[in-house]
């Protein structure tokens, strides 16, 4: 017996066509086999499709054999067993496919990259974006056939590619030029992660903000200490004691003390004498 999870054949449709027209088998037995729904089947055999399929001989493909289908034939009930898997297509090497829709905003993402970041090779960009060395070089030379309409835009806002692989791109052609960043002292690795990395800087800005604040608070009392003991001595009067917060005089006022100190001693001298 079948499993439900055994491969399906490689064109469901077109093998799903040949047995109806080929052999005797139940529409459930083809319909199982091929994955397809019963009433799919019926509409293929009905010619009431909506798309005609030209068939696919699965015994010439070996995914089923005669002996297979003559058991089919012969019990209603037997499921259809897959012989050999198709083989599965994979996309051979080559440009980066780009969906049509987005093909048109190839050269503006060209044009961003040769701006912003100089240092990436044409052949990086071509398999970056997925287009061709010629395209690269009219929009740098200002040759393109439309440079006229063509503005520089971020490729990964575009969609033509992933911020992941730009950078990596950029990383590796900034490595190859000798434009790298200081990277941290050889094995120390920093574990924390992003959130933990914010929330320290955060910290790190909030006690910066309050010091700052209260040097302000603190030059800005020490000013108007001053501006009072000025205030005194020109009258006269004695000069209000320092606040608790600002104990020491300013470098400032005591530069001018000895200077006033002297004054009085050369103004009384006289008078001793």
């Amino acid at each position: 017996m079948a499993t439900k999870d055994q491969p399906k054949p490689l064109m469901p449709h077109a093998t799903a066509t040949w047995l109806v027209d080929h052999t005797g088998l139940s529409f459930e037995q083809i319909a199982e086999f091929c994955g397809l729904h019963i009433l799919e089947v019926q509409a293929m055999a009905d010619d009431l499709a909506g798309s005609k399929y030209t068939g696919r001989d699965p015994v010439h493909a070996g995914e089923l054999t005669l002996a297979e289908i003559e058991k089919g034939q012969a019990d209603e009930t037997y499921s259809l067993v897959m012989q050999k898997a198709p083989v599965e297509v994979t996309r051979t090497k080559g440009p980066r496919y780009t969906p049509v829709s987005k093909r048109q905003d190839k050269p503006d993402g060209i044009a961003w990259i040769l701006r912003s970041h100089p240092e990436v090779s044409d052949a990086q960009i071509s398999k970056l974006i997925g287009t061709t060395r010629n395209t690269i070089g009219a929009i740098r030379e200002r040759t393109h056939w439309n440079i006229q309409n063509i503005q520089p835009k971020d490729p990964v806002t575009l969609g033509l590619c992933s911020q992941r692989e730009l950078d990596d791109v950029v990383a590796k052609a900034a490595k190859r030029a000798g434009v790298t960043e200081e990277a941290p002292a050889e094995g120390v690795v920093d574990g924390r992660s992003d959130k933990d990395k914010l929330i320290e800087e955060l910290h790190a800005e909030r006690e910066a903000n309050v010091k700052a604040a209260a040097e302000a608070a603190q030059e800005a009392e020490a000013e108007a200490w001053l501006a009072a003991k000025r205030e005194a001595e020109e009258a006269g009067e004695e000069a209000p004691a320092p606040a608790a917060t600002f104990a020491d005089p300013p470098a400032e006022e005591a530069e001018v003390e000895p200077a006033a100190d002297s004054e009085d001693a050369g103004e009384e001298k006289p008078e001793g004498e």
